[in-house]
Order: structure tokens, then sequence, then C-alpha cells
């Protein structure tokens, strides 16, 4: 059985059945869709998902800096006054 992520969870019947009161329930936290008692998707809310994208995109940024910080030895200084 595959591990459940969340403090919430409900079947897809019940997600059908009633999407709105189990975002009430779960009160901003995800909630787990199950599907044959497994994980099939994670509903959360819109805020919460702006959040993870931004997380997400700082960490891309920070991976990015540190490459760029791994090629500074072959970089070639220049003065202003050059350009």
């Amino acid at each position: 059985m595959e591990q459940i992520l969340s403090s919430y969870s409900a079947s897809i019947s019940e997600l059908k059945k009633n999407p709105s009161a189990l975002l009430n329930k779960a009160e901003g936290e995800a909630i787990a869709i199950l599907n044959h008692n497994s994980p099939t998707a994670y509903l959360v809310p819109a805020d919460v998902y702006e959040q993870l994208l931004e997380k997400l995109e700082d960490y891309e940024l920070g991976k990015l800096v540190k490459e760029r910080q791994a090629e500074k030895p072959l970089a070639i200084e220049v003065s202003l006054d050059d350009l």
C-alpha cells in the first residue's frame, strides 16, 4: 500500500458527490484522493498550489546560481571603462 501524504483523504466517489464539503472539512490542508485505497491525486487549495510553485521556482533559481558560481573561474574580468 502506498503512503498517503495527507491528513485528509477521500475516494473519487466522495469527491464527485460534494467537493466543497471536502474542502471545508480539510480546512485548507491537502486532500489525498484515493482510487482503490491508493492515492491517485492530491487536491490542494489554490493558495497552497501557488506557494508550491513559488518554492519550486526559488529552488530552480538557487540551482542556477550555484551552477553559475562554479563557472566564475572561467569568467574574464573587464572594467566598465573597457565596455
